[in-house]
Order: C-alpha cells, then sequence, then structure tokens
C-alpha cells in the first residue's frame, strides 16, 4: 500500500492532486505508477523544505497553503522571487538538470501540505512520460519568466506600481499573504505598505 493510500485524507489529496496545472493531464495508468512515487509531508509556518546550496533536491506539488522561493546574498540579505500555492509547483528541476547546487531556497510562509518526491525518481517519471515532460517543462520555463518579469518590475516600476501588479497577477494571494511577506517581496517597508493600502492601492 502506498503513503497516500495509507493517508486519512487520501481520497480528498488524490482530487487536489488531479487539479494540478502540471498533473491534471495524465492518464489513470501514469497515476497508478505516479502514486506510489509520494510523500506526503505537512510543514509548519516558517518551515525550510529546501536550503540554497544543497544538492540533495525534490519536486514539490502545494496541496495546501503557501510557499516562497527566497535567494540570499552572502551579507545574509534576501529576497523573495515568487510565491506559489495551492495547484502549483516548485522544483529545484533546472537545478539538478544543470548539475548544480540549488541557487535557491523553498520555505513554507503559512501552514504547507505538500505532494512530494525526490527529483531523480521524478526525472525517471518523466522520461517514460514525454506529454507529462512537456507539460512539466511548459510550466517551469513559465515559472522562471515570472520570476523574471518580477525582478524587471522591481527596478522599473515604483512602488505603486509594484503593489498595483501584484494586485492583478495574484489577487487570489494578497488577504492570505503576511504583510510583512508582502511587503518584503515588493521590496517595500511594511510602513509603506501599510500606506498603500490607506490609499486604497491594496
Amino acid at each position: 500500500m502506498t503513503v497516500l493510500a495509507k493517508h486519512p485524507e487520501a481520497r480528498f489529496i488524490r482530487l487536489q492532486l488531479r487539479q494540478n496545472l502540471v498533473l491534471k493531464s495524465m492518464t489513470a495508468a501514469q497515476w497508478a505508477e505516479f502514486e506510489p512515487l509520494l510523500d506526503i509531508t505537512d510543514y509548519a509556518k516558517n518551515a525550510q523544505l529546501e536550503n540554497q546550496g544543497d544538492e540533495s533536491m525534490q519536486q514539490y506539488f502545494i496541496l495546501d497553503g503557501i510557499l516562497k522561493r527566497v535567494v540570499s546574498s552572502p551579507a545574509g540579505k534576501e529576497m523573495i522571487l515568487r510565491f506559489a500555492a495551492e495547484t502549483e509547483i516548485d522544483t529545484s528541476y533546472a537545478a539538478w538538470r544543470l548539475k548544480t547546487p540549488m541557487p535557491y531556497s523553498i520555505r513554507a510562509v503559512t501552514r504547507v501540505r505538500i505532494a512530494r518526491l525526490y527529483m531523480e525518481a521524478w526525472v525517471t517519471f518523466l522520461d517514460r512520460h514525454p506529454s507529462v515532460k512537456n507539460q512539466f517543462e511548459f510550466a517551469v520555463m513559465k515559472l522562471m519568466s515570472e520570476v523574471m518579469a518580477h525582478t524587471i518590475t522591481l527596478h522599473l516600476l515604483d512602488a505603486p506600481g509594484r503593489v498595483a501588479r501584484f494586485m492583478r497577477k495574484h489577487a487570489a494571494l494578497v488577504e492570505r499573504l503576511p504583510k510583512k511577506e508582502l511587503a518584503a517581496y515588493l521590496n517595500l517597508s511594511p510602513e509603506t505598505l501599510s500606506r498603500l493600502k490607506k490609499r486604497g492601492k491594496i
């Protein structure tokens, strides 16, 4: 019996997995092969899933909660690259393919439930199923494009513009994110974010 099959909420978790943007088009045969690879893990708020510089990497499918991807400088300064929530993924796929250490950390913003598997097992599965691999690699490219767009936004838009863009792109996350996390993502102080909120910008 698989780890998922033993889980007390197995039926609901299977429904959540089938809503994932990468997995939703898989066939019954692919699901039967995929499910035994999974571990279902709950993480507390602020838990560290991956550390920048790690070489042991995993693939994450978010069932509940919000993750963030964070890059740190040698001096300890941090920048949040992205948030990801239900139906989305986070991954170290590019680093694994390039045989380089993790270039960022992955942390839980809220309490999080994840379906995960080791990257080697995930890549082996993808290589056997080109249709899933195509869907996944498209999601990874889109994710990387969004991170790049966010980085450019920090340089080109003023504070109200950055807030407006986030509202447009990620409206569903606005009330779920701690204001301190949102302010850090937008490269604003919490006080500036609060002033913008009072002015009706958020």
